[in-house]
């Protein structure tokens, strides 16, 4: 076995990148790019539902040099064809093939289930999982502590919940890796770009342009283009002069409800009100690195929202606004101060846009209250000065954010 190789692979703490369940457009791409960044010194491919053809085509689509570092936890017979350079040891294949020379994994709920002669092991879950509900760490914390202080014989990866804000915790823990699932592969990005959105309302293609152009131009990082009257042409036109604003300018841009134009526009993701598709088909659909954000008016759609795994949610509205139809009850102050108590309580830590009537002068008190940023449609698109306005707002923003 190779536990010294696999301990020192990036120093002292070992970063393992495991896929989704799914398989999606680009995987195999993200994947190298995973390895060749350095972000991840392993990938571990878990696809418990695959087919040996599914598999296979994944491996063959990696680039030869970069396979010795993939881990398989299904299909072992593949390892070798391909170049695989582990196995993980799991309940659905708990044996290795006769002869294996690679990498070998184990995954474990408890110290006592660790095996001894594997290379590291994986002990989870570290933290509440909020997308398996009741799937929450039953390990002794005062336990743990004092075996990974003795000089424990095999590595042990903190899996389970595992954010890359946690890295440092767990390094100094005594953990001699993590593993990340989800977040591995989540689209980042910055506060600063979240903390202003722009909501277009525009009557034409050349309105959604014009109002894009004047927030970008005021310092506003985050557009989504919302145009529920439009043609799938006149989105597709609009929206992909306006992707191409947004990538010049640094700032994120999503486009409303349309999943199947997100790709063909080049957005960054998709904002999904409750009637929209589901998450988890946007998912499937788009894969872990594109956006996906979720409209919620309780909290009980927060912890939907969050369970499903969107990335963001937009949670209002604050006060009546005469830009939506069909509004949900107004949340006022108190309703993101009870939402942001309700995520700490339940462990959700994506962040919360505020949305729905809101005025530069509201934006202060609606910081404090708990939401990370501020999503606006008429109070710059109907501005005498859009440009001024957004300018203002992000002055207004940057104050309460320092």
């Amino acid at each position: 076995m190779e536990a010294d190789s696999a301990r020192s692979a990036c120093g002292k703490f070992l970063i393992i990148a495991v896929t989704v369940p799914y398989f999606y457009e680009g995987e195999a791409e993200a994947i190298a790019r995973k390895l060749r960044s350095g972000e991840a010194d392993y990938v571990h491919i878990r696809k418990p539902q695959s087919s040996a053809a599914e598999m296979a085509a994944l491996l063959q689509a990696i680039p030869a040099e970069l396979r010795s570092r993939l881990t398989l936890h299904d299909h072992f017979p593949l390892a070798e064809e391909y170049g695989a350079g582990g196995l993980h040891l799991n309940g659905r294949n708990p044996d290795l093939p006769p002869c294996w020379q690679g990498r070998v994994s184990c995954s474990c709920h408890s110290l006592r289930e660790i095996k001894k002669g594997v290379d590291y092991a994986t002990l989870s879950p570290i933290f509440p999982s909020i997308s398996k509900p009741g799937y929450s760490g039953n390990l002794e914390p005062e336990e743990v502590r004092r075996y990974l202080a003795d000089g424990h014989p095999v590595p042990v990866i903190a899996l389970g919940g595992v954010t890359r804000e946690a890295l440092p915790a767990l390094q100094a823990a005594g953990f001699d890796g993590a593993a990340m699932l989800a977040d591995s592969w989540r689209r980042r990005f910055s506060p600063t770009q979240f903390s202003l959105q722009l909501i277009t309302n525009p009557h034409s293609a050349d309105e959604a342009i014009t109002q894009t152009r004047d927030a970008l131009a005021g310092g506003c990082r985050w557009v989504q283009l919302r145009w529920k009257d439009a043609t799938a042409d006149s989105l597709v036109a609009a929206g992909r002069c306006m992707a191409g604003m947004c990538r010049r300018a640094g700032a994120i841009f999503l486009i409303d409800d349309h999943v199947e134009l997100c790709r063909a526009i080049g957005a960054d993701g998709v904002h999904l009100g409750k009637n929209d598709m589901p998450i988890t088909d946007a998912r499937l659909i788009l894969g872990p690195q594109h956006i996906i954000g979720a409209t919620a008016n309780t909290p009980d759609d927060i912890l939907a929202a969050a369970q499903a795994g969107a990335d963001y949610i937009g949670y209002g509205p604050f006060r009546f606004t005469t830009t939506k139809k069909n509004l949900s009850p107004v949340l006022g102050l108190e309703g993101y101060a009870a939402a942001r108590s309700f995520m700490r309580s339940r462990h959700i830590s994506i962040p919360l846009v505020a949305i729905g009537g809101i005025t530069a002068a509201d934006i202060p008190a609606i910081l404090r209250a708990g939401a990370s940023g501020i999503a606006l449609s008429g109070s710059i698109v109907g501005a005498p000065d859009p440009v001024a306005a957004t300018q203002e707002i992000v002055n207004i923003i940057k104050s309460q954010l320092i």
